[in-house]
């Protein structure tokens, strides 16, 4: 679901993929009291990840619209995040100029042909589109942790060396 953040105003929403989701009402409500808090100002980060049940509400905000996915709690958090980007990215090249003038609920009802494409694309994690993307991750990751041992390494010997020369002075 997409939704404006000053108030709450859901702009795209891609329909129900067939799946027949136990408490849909319920999580539908959860959702509208979450785009409810979010136009009130109460958004701690610009993205997000929200537990309930056994689903997981994911979010970005960017500007003044909130971009919004339910997965289940096993989906990779790095795939839904990437997911909501390509639909941030599409839907602000499509209707970013018309956004604040949108005035009624669902205005752009037709970007739920690309959510649907989009939605395909994504539903597989084990597709070697989405492992790759993983992968890059992971690659990431293993950059950054690589690089931080360097580092703890290196001031491990600098700590050796002033050890060293402090007992130098001490013996002197």
């Amino acid at each position: 679901m997409i939704a404006r953040v000053t108030d709450g105003l859901p702009l795209a929403e891609g329909l129900d993929d067939g799946r027949d989701l136990q408490d849909a009402e319920f999580y539908k409500q959860q959702v509208k009291a979450l785009f409810k808090n979010l136009s009130r100002g109460q958004n701690d980060a610009s993205r997000m990840s929200v537990e309930t049940g056994p689903y997981v509400f994911h979010y970005i905000i960017e500007g003044r619209v909130c971009y919004l996915t339910m997965c289940d709690r096993a989906y990779p958090k790095k795939l839904a995040f990437q997911y909501l980007e390509d639909l941030k990215n599409e839907f602000e090249r499509g209707y970013g100029n018309q956004i604040e003038t949108a005035a009624r609920p669902y205005a752009f009802i037709k970007f739920d042909t690309f959510i649907q494409r989009t939605k395909k694309l994504y539903q597989d994690t084990r597709t070697q589109r989405n492992i790759s993307k993983l992968n890059d991750e992971l690659y990431e990751v293993h950059q950054i942790m690589t690089r931080n041992v360097q580092e703890v390494l290196g001031v491990g010997e600098k700590l050796d060396q002033v050890s060293q020369m402090s007992s130098r002075l001490f013996d002197w």
